[in-house]
């Protein structure tokens, strides 16, 4: 996106999402042996002398079912062998308890759709029903929601990004119930991670956005999936999400770049060791480049920049604020690189050096400012890593850490994570980067 100074394409792919509601319950008293048919209480199949019992939620033919407490299945006096769900929506999953006796779906139901669950229970020793076995089932239709939402991601497919890229969401109608959203996104890695969401409520891409944040940096070389479960779930009064929304995207290698508008120089680090230090020229007095800790958003060659008394087309630029800020070539400032500070706003590079940048860069490599009487603003470009991880967590609407990896990922309480090992600038981010010096 163009800020005042500047105009450069940004990365975007969109993919929609979903939303929640209750359920209805249907026991089922089964004989051994039996099959057919689920049936609302009281009217099944009268109940063997040993009892054994199963329980299907929302009961068989109920229509304009509510989505958000899912399915259960529950057998008494004996165990669940067996739970299949059948529908022409996203697949059901879910998860048994340790005794075998009560299964539930993970995710919200779909909106607008027919579902078919199939349940085999047998009986046990302990309960006096050895030997026997039971099959039920329940079929019913979840409700048209009058009002949906859609969400869009800012990661593209595949595509690789920095260290310090959050994971990026954009939803189009007020978000009033921000914690059933939240239990329902999910990120796994192929490297362990530890982060939080935040939600940035108004933010100035969207009405509302949710941001995924590390504690610390991404390892390099990560792969990142990440599936919105929304379907089903009710993000506020009446409004619902239809659609599921998933994107597999990549980190890449470590590029961190740390700009002091005190000693004229930046520095240069790739995975994690110092490569370069180079002669810059910051914004001069009155047009301060703000501190912070930013990520790289975009960049062209040449970016045409317009401003009071200049529009020039200049090379090698690669921005950093949504106002304008870059780190570019300014061969008309070789003589001052190094030495004083004299540009608009921007970080000014020798030209070989803004070619060797603009080549390595991809948005999300992170870029600290420092030592500017500027204060950095929040939300001028991607500035979640202005906030020290005590203060990111305070943005999650669960007030919880998530654990991902391999496996998938986990809500957490903050107090159980093991403490960071994580230095600035190589690792993380300073506390405080973006107030003023």
């Amino acid at each position: 996106m163009a800020g005042a100074t500047g105009s450069s394409p940004s990365v975007r792919r969109y993919r929609r999402l979903a939303a929640a509601g209750v359920c209805c319950v249907a026991v089922l008293t089964l004989s051994a042996c039996s099959g057919g048919g689920g049936t609302a209480a009281g009217k099944g199949t009268p109940a063997a002398p040993s009892g054994l019992q199963v329980s299907i939620t929302p009961a068989s033919g109920s229509s304009n079912v509510a989505t958000g407490q899912g399915i259960t299945v529950t057998a008494v006096k004996g165990r669940l062998s067996n739970v299949s769900v059948t529908t022409g929506g996203d697949p059901v999953t879910g998860t048994m308890n340790t005794a075998g006796t009560v299964w539930h779906s993970t995710w919200a139901l779909d909106v607008s759709q027919s579902y078919t669950v199939t349940a085999k229970a047998e009986g046990t020793k302990a309960a006096g029903t050895s030997g026997e076995t039971v099959t039920r089932t329940s079929s019913f239709q979840t409700l048209t929601p009058s009002q949906t939402f859609t969400t869009q991601i800012y990661e593209g497919y595949n595509q690789t990004y920095g260290v310090g890229m959050p994971i990026i969401l954009y939803f189009n109608q007020q978000i009033t119930n921000k914690a059933a959203v939240e239990r329902a996104l999910q990120i796994t890695t192929s490297k362990p991670v530890v982060g939080s969401w935040y939600w940035d409520d108004p933010c100035n891409m969207a009405v509302v956005c949710a941001y995924f944040r590390p504690r610390d940096y991404w390892p390099a070389d990560t792969t990142v999936s990440f599936t919105g479960h929304l379907n089903g779930v009710e993000a506020a009064p009446g409004v619902y999400g239809d659609h599921t929304l998933t994107q597999t995207f990549n980190i890449g290698s470590s590029l961190i770049v740390v700009a002091s508008t005190v000693t004229h120089y930046m520095k240069l680090y790739q995975n994690g060791t110092l490569i370069d230090t180079w002669p810059i020229s910051t914004g001069r007095p009155g047009d301060d480049t703000p501190n912070g800790t930013y990520l790289t958003i975009d960049k062209a060659n040449p970016v045409d920049m317009i401003g009071p008394g200049y529009n020039i087309e200049v090379p090698w630029s690669v921005r950093f604020t949504w106002s304008g800020d870059y780190l570019h070539d300014a061969y008309w400032s070789v003589g001052e690189q190094g030495f004083t500070n004299v540009s608009h706003g921007c970080v000014n590079m020798p030209p070989a050096d803004a070619e060797t940048y603009y080549n390595m860069e991809v948005p999300g490599d992170p870029v600290t400012v420092t030592g500017s009487p500027k204060a950095g603003t929040w939300d001028n470009g991607w500035t979640m890593w202005f906030l020290p991880w005590s203060k990111y967590l305070q943005g999650s609407a669960l007030g919880e850490a998530v654990e991902a990896g391999p496996g998938g990922s986990t809500f957490v309480a903050p107090s159980a994570l093991p403490a960071s090992t994580a230095t600035a600038p190589i690792g993380t981010a300073d506390p405080g980067n973006w107030a003023a010096s």
